[in-house]
């Protein structure tokens, strides 16, 4: 079933979040069970993430560097397969412009319909670790709405090439990613909206934001985004800071602010326990206001450990 259709149907918020595939060598078993208890809140849909290629450069003796190819997080579409046959939810895989061919791209498409996948979550994704810009690929997509483009024309029955047997028709219902605080490349918010709307406008149905721990400032970009003529359903992206680290590493990373009030909390802290208490309290309390207001669900980043999710969701659903 597809995210709108999910959402339609629902008499009241729903649960949902995203899921990391496992490094390369690890047992798929792990994340299963892992999230196995999850379902406990009958999530309709499932994230799973994309990972692009990565490089790494090995030094050989005699003091060269060669340049090596790697995917630390294969395994996306498998993963995406195993989650509906396991847990009967409809799995929403992450595509991405880096590091993807347009050619590749139809091809994951492909493959994702052939397995039953009905919805695909559409990002340009990151510049690698070793480059300062996204730079896209050799005939690769630049932007996330030039990948929204791909996809619908494949829901119209156009592929790449003209010899392709065009009477089949993929019927994705895609969504992109918004920023209540803005994209860390974009000058401004309403510069920011501009690019949100081309993809809307070209076909995507919904919308997922980037975490946030403020939520006057999903308030405030939901009516802006209401004000730029956008009218499909926003779903608020959360995570609970659960370590002393992240409360530096996720403001650098993901360019966004901690409210004083978490912030003032967060800094009488000692241990990572004792992070994780005040990160899920201020979770379960984003969380309940939002359903006040009638989100149409609550998308947990879990970063594929499910217990403080669990904690949260068990207070609010």
């Amino acid at each position: 079933m597809k995210i709108t259709e999910h959402l339609k149907n629902a008499k009241k918020t729903v649960f949902s979040f995203e899921i990391l595939p496992p490094l390369k060598g690890q047992s798929l078993n792990e994340l299963m069970e892992g999230i196995s208890p999850l379902m406990e809140f009958n999530p309709p849909f499932v994230d799973v993430t994309y990972h692009r290629e990565e490089f790494i450069y090995k030094k050989h003796p005699n003091g060269l560097l060669e340049k090596v190819s790697t995917k630390k997080r294969p395994g996306t579409v498998g993963i995406c397969a195993a989650i509906m046959n396991r847990f009967q939810v409809d799995a929403v895989p992450h595509l991405l412009c880096g590091g993807f061919t347009k050619e590749e791209t139809e091809n994951a498409l492909i493959d994702l319909n052939f397995i039953g996948v009905d919805n695909v979550l559409a990002l340009r994704g990151d510049a690698p670790k070793t480059e300062g810009r996204f730079e896209p690929e050799k005939d690769g997509h630049h932007f996330a709405s030039e990948l929204v483009e791909q996809i619908i024309r494949m829901n119209n029955g156009k592929y790449l090439h003209e010899e392709t047997e065009t009477s089949f028709h993929t019927d994705f219902c895609v969504g992109v990613a918004g920023y209540p605080e803005k994209h860390f490349e974009a000058p401004s918010l309403k510069f920011d909206l501009n690019y949100l709307k081309d993809k809307i406008d070209k076909g995507a149905e919904y919308i997922v934001t980037q975490m946030f721990f403020d939520n006057q400032k999903f308030f405030e970009f939901e009516q802006k985004v209401r004000e730029a003529g956008i009218n499909v359903p926003i779903i608020p992206g959360l995570k609970p800071i659960t370590t002393l680290g992240q409360i530096t590493m996720l403001p650098r990373t993901f360019f966004l602010d901690l409210p004083d009030a978490l912030t003032d909390e967060l800094i009488k802290c000692k241990t990572n326990a004792e992070v994780k208490e005040v990160g899920i309290a201020w979770a379960i309390e984003q969380s309940k206001e939002l359903i006040a207001a009638g989100v149409p669900s609550l998308h947990f980043y879990t970063m594929s450990k499910a217990d403080a999710t669990y904690k949260i969701a068990k207070e609010v659903f």
